[in-house]
């Protein structure tokens, strides 16, 4: 299924050669499902897209005279239900476009939220993405060191686990996989689950080490989405001396992407990250 009135990728890979690994389950006919009477972000209406069993990556190039030769792999939020394709998948690919970055946005298996663990899929998917990117670098012109995930919400928190990963979540299928599926670089923009459900700590299945990449998070304080999330995320990167940088806003709420709200400051995100990137490296 092509996105629905998003831009026009470059291209559209399959991700598995076959079927996905993880048990086969019957999701109905992937379709936007979002309803005219719902919530509009930032004045426009937004594409919930459901019912995803065929994970796809979706890639955007920046014009030809722009690449600096960095990618990043996008992991829109929705609760492991849908997938918010154009708010935090296609307008984000279009960002990372502008400052020279090849974006690849993940259409990955959805819903999960009934599935035990529900992350196990998506995190799969995101894992062989970063193979599939790595195995494509040099016909792309991309720097193999350079290669990171950016989620939102739940997909913050597939893009945490995949980082934080210490082996692959799957048997290797081809020789993509002989690539590594582990990100140079994370961007977690208001992460979900990531906090024990007291609140105390990070949640229990999450373990944090020094071969962590570095980090970038942002949350505001109202969000109903714990910032417990990116807090402990981040004393947890300190611990093992992994850089990050935490940027917390008194409002804005949850499920803003990057549509800019005046009254809400926390939607100047980008420009942040943007800087953050660039000081890394990731815009030369």
């Amino acid at each position: 299924m092509a996105p629905l009135n998003a831009a026009d990728p470059t291209e559209i890979i399959p991700l598995w050669p076959s079927t996905p690994p993880g048990p086969v389950r019957d999701t109905g006919d992937e379709a936007d499902v979002t309803k005219p009477e719902d919530k509009l972000i930032g004045g426009r209406r937004i594409i919930k897209l459901a019912n995803v069993a065929t994970p796809e990556a979706h890639v955007f190039h920046p014009a030809e005279n722009q690449r600096n030769g960095s990618a990043i792999i996008i992991c829109p939020g929705g609760g492991y239900h849908i997938l918010a394709w154009d708010l935090e998948g296609t307008e984000v690919a279009e960002w990372c476009n502008s400052i020279g970055v090849t974006a690849i946005v993940l259409k990955y298996r959805v819903p999960t939220n009934n599935v035990t663990p529900k992350w196990l899929q998506p995190v799969q998917d995101t894992q062989r993405t970063l193979s599939l990117v790595r195995r494509r670098a040099e016909e792309w012109g991309l720097a193999k060191n350079r290669i990171g995930v950016l989620g939102f919400s739940a997909g913050g928190d597939a893009a945490a686990r995949t980082a934080l990963a210490t082996e692959r979540h799957y048997e290797p299928v081809d020789q993509a996989d002989q690539e590594s599926c582990h990100p140079d670089a994370a961007m977690l923009i208001y992460p979900g689950y990531l906090a024990n459900k007291e609140r105390t700590a990070l949640s229990e299945d999450l373990h944090v080490t020094k071969d962590a990449p570095p980090m970038f998070l942002v949350h505001a304080f109202n969000d109903r989405v714990p910032i417990e999330s990116s807090l402990f995320m981040t004393l947890a990167l300190k611990k093992v001396d992994v850089p990050a940088e935490l940027h917390v806003f008194d409002t804005g709420g949850h499920g803003y992407g990057l549509r800019p709200v005046e009254a809400h400051p926390v939607t100047q995100w980008p420009k942040r990250c943007e800087v953050w990137l660039g000081r890394n490296g990731w815009l030369n």
